[in-house]
C-alpha cells in the first residue's frame, strides 16, 4: 500500500510538471503583454546596462552570455522550467503529495505559477536557483545548527550585496523572530511577526535619518507615483497615510505587510477574477504557513533545522511589506523563493525516507 502512495505522489508531481511546461510554452500567447515588460527590458538591454552587480545588470548579462536572451520565450520556458522543477524534485516529493489536502493544493498552485513567472527571461529564475540552496542546506543537516545558520545568513547577505539589496534585511528580521520565540509569550507566532515588523520600522526610520527618506517612501511609494494610471497598477499598494513622517512610515510598513500577505483589501477586486484568485491564494498560503509554524514551534527541538525555514519565510514576507508596489509583484517575488516556501509547507515530511 505504501508503494502505491509513493507511486501516486510521483505521478501527480510528473503530471504537474507536464502542465507547467506546456503552460509555460504557451504563456507568451495567452498572458497579457504586461507580464513580459521585465523580460523585454532584460533581453533588449536598451541602455547597455549589463554588469556584475544588481539584479537587472546581472540578469541582462546572464541571458546575453548564455544566449537564452536571443531565443523565443517559448524555448526559454522549455529550458528554465524543467530546471526549476528538477530542483523541487531534488528537495523531495512528500509521501502524501497525491492526497487532496489544503497543503497539497497550495503547493500545486505554487508549482503551476512557475509557468507564468519563470517562463521567460526573469530575475526570479536566478533568485529561485540561489534560494534553493537554503532548504537543501537545512535538509542535509551536514553542519551543526549554529554553523548552518551562519552559512545561510552569509549566503543571503552576499546575495543581497550582489543581486537584491533588500535581502540583507532578511537575516536581521529572521534573527529577531528567532529571539522572540525564545521568550515565553502566550502567542509566540504573532509576537514573532509583530517584533519583526517593529524592527523593520526601526531600520526604516534609521535609514530615513541617514538618507533623508524612509524605505517605503523611496521604493514602493515613489514607484507607484511614477506608474499612476497604468493598467499594471490595478492592485497597487499605497499607504493610506503619507509616509513622509515617522508615524506615516510605521503605518505604511504595517499596511504594506497586511496588503501583501493578508490582502483582505484585495477582495474589492471581485470583478477581476485574476486578482481575486491571487488574493485568495495568498490569504490561504499565509494562514496555513502560520498554522504550520505554530506546530513547528511546539516541536522545535525535533525540527530545530526546519524551523529556520519559517523564520526566513516570514522575515521575507515582512520585508515585502516595504518594497512591493502591487499584488502582482508580490506574488511574482514569492515564486522566486518557492524552494523555501515548499520546504516550509512540508517541513515535517522531508526526513521521512520515501523511495521513488
Amino acid at each position: 500500500m505504501g508503494h502505491l502512495k509513493i507511486h501516486k505522489s510521483l505521478f501527480v508531481y510528473l503530471a504537474l510538471c507536464i502542465i507547467v511546461v506546456v503552460l509555460g510554452c504557451l504563456s507568451y500567447y495567452i498572458l497579457p503583454e504586461r507580464f513580459f515588460f521585465d523580460a523585454i527590458i532584460i533581453t533588449e538591454d536598451f541602455y547597455n546596462e549589463k554588469g556584475f552587480f544588481r539584479s537587472y545588470p546581472v540578469t541582462m548579462l546572464f541571458y546575453d552570455s548564455t544566449g537564452l536572451g536571443k531565443l523565443p520565450f517559448s524555448i526559454v520556458a522549455l529550458v528554465q522550467l524543467p530546471i526549476v522543477l528538477l530542483v523541487l524534485f531534488n528537495l523531495g516529493i512528500p509521501r502524501r503529495f497525491a492526497h487532496f489536502t489544503l497543503r497539497n493544493v497550495l503547493a500545486y498552485i505554487c508549482i503551476i505559477l512557475l509557468a507564468f513567472f519563470i517562463a521567460m527571461p526573469s530575475k526570479e529564475f536566478i533568485t529561485f536557483l540561489v534560494i534553493a540552496c537554503i532548504p537543501l542546506i537545512l535538509k542535509s543537516r551536514k553542519y551543526n545548527l549554529r554553523t548552518t545558520v551562519f552559512i545561510l545568513f552569509a549566503l543571503i547577505v552576499l546575495f543581497g550585496i550582489w543581486y537584491r539589496p533588500y535581502y540583507i534585511l532578511i537575516p536581521i528580521i529572521s534573527g529577531v523572530i528567532y529571539l522572540t520565540s525564545l521568550i515565553n509569550f502566550k502567542r509566540k507566532v504573532l509576537a514573532g511577526i509583530f517584533s519583526g515588523l517593529l524592527v523593520l520600522v526601526f531600520l526604516s526610520l534609521s535609514y530615513g535619518v541617514v538618507q533623508g527618506e524612509y524605505l517605503s517612501q523611496s521604493t514602493r511609494e515613489e514607484l507607484n507615483e511614477q506608474r499612476a494610471g497604468e493598467e499594471a497598477t490595478n492592485s497597487a499598494i499605497t499607504s493610506p497615510v503619507a509616509t513622509e513622517s515617522w508615524y506615516g512610515e510605521a503605518v505604511g510598513i504595517f499596511y504594506g505587510f497586511a496588503s501583501v500577505n493578508l490582502p483582505l483589501n484585495g477582495l474589492k477586486h471581485i470583478l477581476k477574477p485574476q486578482i481575486l484568485a491571487f488574493v485568495i491564494w495568498q490569504l490561504l498560503l499565509t494562514f496555513y504557513l502560520l498554522f504550520l509554524y505554530r506546530n513547528c514551534l511546539k516541536n522545535k527541538s525535533v525540527y530545530s533545522y526546519e524551523i529556520w525555514a519559517f523564520y526566513l519565510v516570514f522575515a521575507y514576507f515582512i520585508v515585502q511589506g516595504v518594497f512591493e508596489p502591487d499584488l502582482g509583484s508580490a506574488v511574482k517575488h514569492k515564486i522566486g523563493i518557492l524552494p523555501l516556501i515548499y520546504f516550509a509547507l512540508y517541513y515535517d515530511s522531508f526526513r521521512k525516507s520515501v523511495s521513488i
